[in-house]
């Protein structure tokens, strides 16, 4: 895949804290695990784990494509989650000092090359997705419906080049304006998660500087993305066991469902 210079960032020291606007005003970030989310431009959101489910679902079909290398949760965290699915291929075959050949995107599924195993957990994930179907987040909607409510831009900036197939499933095809998906990575040659590309160029869409909007992930590999953006808040959503990496990583906060990031009455 061919990278551009185009979002080549710099990453400097992040604010922590406030937030000062161009205008100079100084904007609370958060307040304990609630996020004053009218003080900042626009959200940019994965998809997988942070608005729908799916994240289980790729789980389910790297598990049953690596089963022969006693594929585990610690290795889908790793290795796989949030990259682009070659990407994941390659990286987890790596860490089991296993070698093949890139091969072509073309390539039927199978086991082969590197883009014959991703076409086939492609290939399984959509067979999952069909029987089982998928439903998003409901403290997800929940901060869709506030931010629409406050007129505040957002974008879907996910690895996956099943994003819109998953997005129209669940429900939100009609959801976004602007979607960065794994399609769009290998058509602009933008570098995947978690180079801070993929972000960026969602900033860029939504027409906000990165340092005015909040990135929203549940990977780790997310999350060093909008860290290494200098983006302005980046939020950990943390489905599993993995709070102190995602942390580690970058998260400025970490919830386990962004319902805990709005006050109801």
């Amino acid at each position: 895949m061919r990278e551009t210079n185009r979002f080549r960032h710099k990453r400097a020291s992040r604010p922590t804290g406030r937030l000062s606007d161009p205008e100079g005003i100084v904007r609370v970030r958060s307040t304990g695990m609630l996020v004053d989310w009218g003080c900042y431009g626009a959200v940019l959101f994965d998809l997988d784990g942070v608005i729908t489910p799916t994240a289980t679902v790729h789980e389910q079909a790297w598990a049953v494509l690596f089963a022969d290398f006693d594929f585990t949760m610690a290795d889908y965290l790793a290795y796989v989650d949030g990259r682009p699915r070659y990407d994941g291929v390659r990286s987890f075959l790596t860490s089991r000092h296993v070698e093949l050949p890139d091969g072509e995107p073309s390539d039927l599924p199978g086991d082969s090359t590197i883009c014959a195993m991703g076409n086939r957990k492609n290939v399984l994930f959509n067979e999952i997705i069909e029987r089982d179907g998928i439903e998003p987040y409901q403290g997800s909607i929940l901060v869709l419906d506030l931010l629409d409510q406050l007129g505040t831009p957002q974008a879907i900036v996910s690895s996956s080049k099943n994003a819109r197939t998953v997005l129209a499933a669940a429900g939100l095809g009609d959801r976004f304006d602007h979607i960065v998906d794994g399609v769009r990575v290998v058509d602009e040659g933008l570098a995947g998660k978690p180079a801070p590309d993929m972000f960026l160029r969602g900033a860029e869409l939504v027409g906000v500087d990165p340092d005015r909007c909040i990135v929203v992930e549940d990977a780790v590999s997310g999350v060093e993305a909008g860290a290494a953006g200098n983006f302005g808040f980046v939020l950990g959503i943390d489905r599993g066991d993995h709070a102190d990496s995602l942390r580690q990583a970058g998260a400025d906060l970490v919830v386990r469902d962004l319902s805990e990031t709005v006050r109801t009455t």
